[in-house]
């Protein structure tokens, strides 16, 4: 089956990754594509970070026992993996092969906001009380070409941090609310080649943009509840949207493509929540999916799908 519309034209390739019949990603958070376009796949299963080839193979995994939750992960210029822990409150710095080269924030130790998980998101972000420092419930992180960390504290804050390269809180920016500049769960972020920064306000339905030192640049609403933004070396922006949908925007911010469940029965969905994009250099995409939190039956392999560009 084609989705996406001209340039933008892709076949579901199905099924991709190659996982043994027993195993399973739970849900698929986060996805890296590196410059062999090698896909790291960071998940909630038994073995967090597992890598790919294109073509599914399965090449290594690493990570038991790191995570509490993982939600976050970036793969850097340098050939470090970033990743962030929601329940430790925690984010780190791997080398490819899994040794872990620096922590930020103390473990299971949360900042101080007043949050108190709720029974759905609304009375979770209505319990912040105030912003504070690193960390409450972490959730996606970035490293710019200068080696600058930035990470989104977003379940339990509503703040965007930026770290020195060697971990020093440089600068904290946001608060909880929906006014430009406010947040209502920071959930990933982006850096350009300017070093603009691209922020996930998920539950404000926007994307917010801003410069490495926290001013405020432009702010994207033709969205729905997003998950994250990966810009590729055309100025072409791809968002994952919790409302089940990918979104394909040019870099002046108009639509080119976007497609969801349409062609799909209810009760066998292409998307569940879409939590995750990535893109390699062929321009074929990978959405990863939590699957499992968003209510439906586990889909093992089928938590994460890949895309190949036709168009």
């Amino acid at each position: 089956m084609l989705y996406g519309t001209g340039k933008y034209t892709y076949e579901l390739v199905e099924p991709w990754a190659k996982l043994d019949v027993v195993d399973s990603f739970i849900n698929v958070v986060s996805v890296s594509v590196d410059s062999e376009d090698r896909v790291w796949v960071f998940n909630r299963s038994k073995r967090p970070m597992i890598l790919f080839n294109q073509d599914g193979k399965e090449l290594g995994s690493w990570g038991e026992d790191i995570c509490s939750k993982p939600h976050g992960s970036f793969l850097s210029s340098d050939d470090h993996i970033y990743v962030t822990d929601n329940f430790h409150h925690i984010a780190q710095k791997y080398t490819r092969q899994g040794d872990l080269v620096m922590t930020l924030g103390i473990k299971d130790q949360p900042s101080d906001t007043g949050y108190h998980p709720g029974l759905d998101i609304w009375e979770g972000l209505s319990s912040i009380k105030k912003v504070a420092g690193p960390f409450n419930q972490p959730t996606g992180i970035a490293v710019s070409l200068k080696g600058e960390i930035f990470v989104t504290d977003g379940y339990g804050n509503a703040q965007v941090h930026k770290f020195s390269p060697n971990g020093k809180l440089l600068l904290s920016w946001g608060e909880s609310g929906g006014r430009p500049g406010q947040f209502r769960t920071p959930h990933n972020i982006w850096i350009d080649k300017h070093d603009n920064l691209w922020v996930s306000d998920r539950e404000n339905n926007r994307i917010q943009i801003f410069d490495d030192k926290g001013k405020l640049l432009d702010v994207w609403t033709d969205i729905l509840r997003p998950t994250q933004v990966v810009i590729d070396t055309e100025d072409t922006v791809y968002i994952s949207e919790m409302c089940r949908r990918i979104s394909i925007f040019a870099i002046d911010g108009k639509l080119l493509t976007r497609w969801g469940n349409e062609s799909h029965r209810s009760d066998n969905p292409l998307f569940v929540a879409p939590h995750t994009i990535g893109i390699d250099s062929k321009g074929d995409m990978y959405v990863g999916d939590c699957v499992v939190a968003g209510g439906f039956a586990d889909r093992r392999a089928g938590a994460i799908r890949k895309f190949a560009r036709r168009g």
